[in-house]
């Protein structure tokens, strides 16, 4: 298999940066705003490692639903995810109290990164159901591709997974300014994760870790390039990224959709979805779609599990930026 044959389908689906669910890279030009940025997320680190337990969970819930409160846009776009992910069952009190626990477990999502490598010193702990599609995958020696949609907190099951001895390769894209990428990639590295950074060599790097027989992870529900599979996802058309589907189908990887959840008083649940089924059935163009599409099937039942932990904050459909270039989405922006 020539690897540059799937290295840009590969790139595609690493085009969400690995650095937590954060649906778009951190794109900032101007170095002063840059600088703050990077002085912003070290100080939160910081703060996030001193608060006492008790208090930090609840704080991080509490700063993430005022912090929302200076995104009306972002909080509209997650209303329409909501409703999408429970059929258009929310609405009014029920909608506005699920969109302020989803900006809750965003905030907690970053207090648990933060915390997570002085946590990782000591014993972790995670109930996982399906693990033994990992174990399986690893055992015919091809790896396994966990695909996972912006659910919950992946970082934590990925330092349980390299704390016990499995190899974990992510993908994270370069962010400004340079410094900023460097911590984030240090906090996977403290974590036994190895991390490529997006760029010309981050396919033949990932096609590697596989052959390795490492687990790779790809956070893939939304198609950043926007050169994507067309699905249906959630009754509603968009793209998403062929990485995923190109790997398997290259490579005889297990295909395993997964989420990690939060649990209300503390704990981690995680799901891993027995494999998409990858075989060859005819043209690659033909079978990437096929597989891609059934990805999408399979993250919306993960979804649908915990909408309220669906940390996707931009748009992801076409009627989206349709909306937010109407004049109401304007106004609340």
């Amino acid at each position: 298999m020539a690897l540059a044959a799937v290295a840009e389908p590969v790139l595609a689906a690493a085009h969400t940066p690995l650095t937590g669910p954060v649906p778009n890279p951190i794109r900032v030009l101007n170095p002063i705003k840059a600088r703050v940025a990077y002085l912003a997320y070290r100080t939160g680190a910081e703060l996030a490692r001193v608060v006492p337990e008790p208090m930090a969970q609840p704080a991080a819930r509490v700063l993430g639903q005022a912090l929302s409160l200076a995104m009306p846009a972002r909080r509209r776009q997650v209303e329409r995810n909501l409703r999408r992910a429970t059929a258009g069952e929310l609405d009014g009190p029920a909608l506005r109290k699920a969109v302020s626990e989803t900006f809750g477990s965003y905030g907690r999502y970053w207090l648990e990164l933060f915390r997570l490598p002085d946590e990782a010193a000591g014993p972790l702990e995670i109930d996982i159901v399906g693990f033994e599609h990992v174990t399986d995958g690893r055992a015919e020696g091809r790896g396994a591709i966990l695909a996972l949609p912006h659910v919950g907190g992946w970082d934590f099951a990925g330092a349980w997974l390299a704390g016990q001895g499995i190899p974990l390769t992510v993908v994270a894209e370069p962010v400004e300014p340079p410094e900023l990428f460097e911590w984030f990639a240090g906090v996977r590295k403290a974590l036994g994760m190895t991390v490529v950074q997006l760029g010309p060599d981050a396919g033949r790097a990932v096609l590697q870790a596989l052959r390795r027989n490492e687990v790779v992870c790809l956070l893939c529900d939304r198609d950043l390039v926007g050169d994507g599979i067309r699905v249906d996802f959630f009754g509603e058309g968009t793209t998403m990224p062929a990485g995923p589907a190109t790997l398997a189908l290259r490579t005889g990887a297990p295909l395993l959709p997964t989420a990690v959840y939060f649990e209300p008083q503390g704990g981690h649940h995680a799901i891993v979805m027995p494999p998409v089924p990858a075989q060859r059935q005819g043209r690659l163009r033909d079978d990437v779609a096929r597989v891609t599409q059934e990805l999408a099937h399979r993250f919306e039942e993960l979804i649908r599990a915990a909408p309220e932990q669906w940390h996707l904050l931009q748009p992801n459909w076409p009627s989206d930026h349709a909306a937010n270039g109407s004049g109401d989405a304007k106004a609340s922006s």
